[in-house]
């Protein structure tokens, strides 16, 4: 049985590789070309490639409990750690409220105070993997759903292919429709996240691109 669904999930993964691959649209380099883009996986490789792994947070990476505290989902310190051992930058794309700052990195700083108060997981949230990519919203307009923080997190991605993984197929749908390779997290039969040895692939993969199924 474990094998069988094993041999199944492999199996879908290769399908959205080679659906991603076969597109040939040639991908932004501005960026890269001007030393904008920060390292990635594959930004060494034969194309000058490169990615940036973007999430949603609640319900995506971490889960707040009807007492209030707050842990990593299943997984997801795993994959965060496969990632940052293949030098894949991360970063976030979360609501939080417009008033607590001015700029990313005041709303990012309430937000870390806002998960830390609360957080009873053995292993404190890999904060210093995200960096200055952490995305919020100045004002309610740029609320998720609306397009203006992956608009901005890609901007800041310097030309290089660029993932979302969130939980819910409104946000999924949204990102693939802005050249996210996006990807719905925790759905059953599916790797809990996107494969990490994927998303390095997507760094050296020409074209445009897409959205990754489920939704």
């Amino acid at each position: 049985m474990k094998t069988t669904f094993a041999r199944k999930t492999t199996h879908r993964i290769l399908l959205v590789l080679g659906s991603v691959a076969a597109m040939t649209v040639p991908a932004a380099t501005a960026g890269a070309a001007a030393g904008k883009a920060p390292h990635a996986a594959g930004d060494t490789g034969p194309r000058g490639g490169c990615v940036v792994a973007y999430f949603d947070l609640g319900e995506t990476l971490v889960h707040t409990a009807e007492d209030n505290s707050v842990r990593y989902m299943p997984q997801a310190a795993a994959h965060l750690r496969a990632l940052r051992a293949r030098h894949i930058p991360v970063g976030l794309i979360t609501n939080v409220p417009s008033s607590w700052g001015a700029t990313d990195a005041e709303r990012a700083a309430r937000l870390k105070e806002a998960v830390d108060q609360d957080w009873k997981g053995a292993t404190p949230f890999a904060w210093a993997d995200f960096g200055d990519r952490i995305f919020t919203p100045r004002d309610e307009a740029e609320r998720k759903p609306a397009p203006a923080l992956w608009e901005r997190a890609k901007r800041a991605a310097g030309g290089c292919r660029v993932v979302y993984e969130a939980e819910t197929a409104e946000e999924v749908a949204a990102g693939g429709a802005l050249g996210y390779v996006a990807y719905r997290t925790g759905q059953d039969g599916w790797p809990a996240y996107l494969p990490a040895p994927f998303i390095a692939a997507l760094a050296q993969l020409p074209g445009r691109t897409t959205e990754a199924r489920p939704r």
